[in-house]
């Protein structure tokens, strides 16, 4: 169904723009934004994508990634279709990139998506897989949902928000992975049909002004957004605006979509960007979509010892207190901890609400 959408004002040509992204899409009756979800429709803005899905899955938290929110708990994942950016090297191009409403293969309500996560024991409810700044409505009404069940919520996004929105959104959220795709205009502009400084001012808000658990994820390209100069410049601006806390996770490519010529992303690479940040300052940087215990690990940045060893999604060792510090020092952990066990695992485990129902 089309919903009524928020964050949007009329022209004085008759036009109505769309004040929820950067983007700004000013729509004439019937057109659709960039996004595609977002449609005028008479004198207002409709969602077209609330209350349905591309599809449930069950999923470690440490895919989302985040590392240091509740380890090794399950979070009840789900998206819609669409997307604010046009990533060439979109991993999710099949949902982001769909024009076709029909691959929306599962329809389920706010009150529907938050039963069926507690049933299945999820500690909490991931809007991903496509951005959810662009079905806003549904994920700040599912999140609400989800709190009265006392489920945690969590969004998966490129932070392409607009001031005027982000404060709403994020309310909702108790943790958010931004990617922060690259470091440069250049590489936003031509790769990604959006900017950079949009991204940059989510991130230090967030930072900032809410409580919201925040880590970043960047995905290297080769020869892209991977030299030695970019990944100096973009660890040094998170050490010096986020602080040396921030969780930074450097996730490998691989060949999709439009950038199915580039080579996946070598190992080297991750821990090349992985030393880089380490030097930099930063105390929590990972390597993701490969096997590398070292780049997985949560080490105390007080006695230095492991208290998450971590090979890919799986949790080989756990040494942190329910309250969040190191056994041995009593070095406080950033982060959101609780008592832990047992893991999740690597599984994934797709859901059907239509069949459970």
């Amino acid at each position: 169904m089309n919903y009524p959408g928020r964050y949007w004002h009329k022209l004085d040509d008759g036009r109505i723009q769309c004040d929820l992204c950067p983007r700004y899409c000013k729509l004439h009756d019937e057109q659709r934004g960039a996004c595609f979800v977002r449609m005028r429709e008479g004198e207002g803005i409709v969602l077209t994508t609330y209350g349905r899905s591309s599809g449930f899955c069950i999923d470690p938290i440490e895919k989302k990634p985040l590392n240091h929110f509740y380890p090794g708990t399950s979070v009840f994942s789900f998206g819609t279709a669409g997307c604010n950016l046009a990533c060439k090297f979109c991993q999710n191009w099949d949902i982001s990139k769909s024009r076709d409403m029909d691959r929306l293969m599962d329809a389920a309500s706010p009150q529907e998506i938050a039963d069926t996560a507690a049933h299945h024991g999820c500690a909490s409810v991931a809007f991903t897989y496509n951005d959810p700044v662009i079905f806003a409505e549904y994920a700040m009404d599912t999140a609400d949902a989800c709190h009265a069940r006392g489920l945690k919520t969590v969004a998966v996004t490129a932070g392409y928000i607009t001031e005027l929105a982000r404060g709403d959104f994020y309310a909702k959220m108790d943790a958010a992975n931004v990617d922060l795709k690259g470091f440069t205009d250049e590489f936003y502009v031509k790769l990604c049909g959006g900017h950079l400084q949009p991204v940059l001012d989510t991130l230090v808000w967030l930072r900032r002004e809410t409580d919201v658990w925040v880590e970043i994820t960047t995905l290297l390209i080769p020869g892209h957004n991977d030299s030695d100069a970019e990944l100096d410049a973009l660890t040094r601006w998170v050490h010096k605006e986020l602080g040396a806390d921030m969780p930074l996770h450097f996730s490998a490519f691989h060949p999709d979509f439009k950038l199915d010529d580039v080579p996946p992303t070598p190992p080297a690479t991750l821990t090349r960007a992985r030393r880089i940040a380490l030097a930099n300052g930063l105390k929590h940087v990972y390597t993701g979509n490969v096997h590398d215990v070292e780049g997985g690990t949560t080490f105390c940045t007080g006695c230095g010892k492991p208290l998450i060893v971590r090979d890919w999604y799986e949790i080989r060792s756990y040494r942190v207190t329910p309250n969040g510090t190191c056994p041995d020092c009593g070095t406080a952990l950033a982060g959101r901890f609780g008592s832990f066990g047992p893991a999740f695992g690597a599984r994934r485990i797709p859901v059907s609400i239509h069949r459970e129902r």
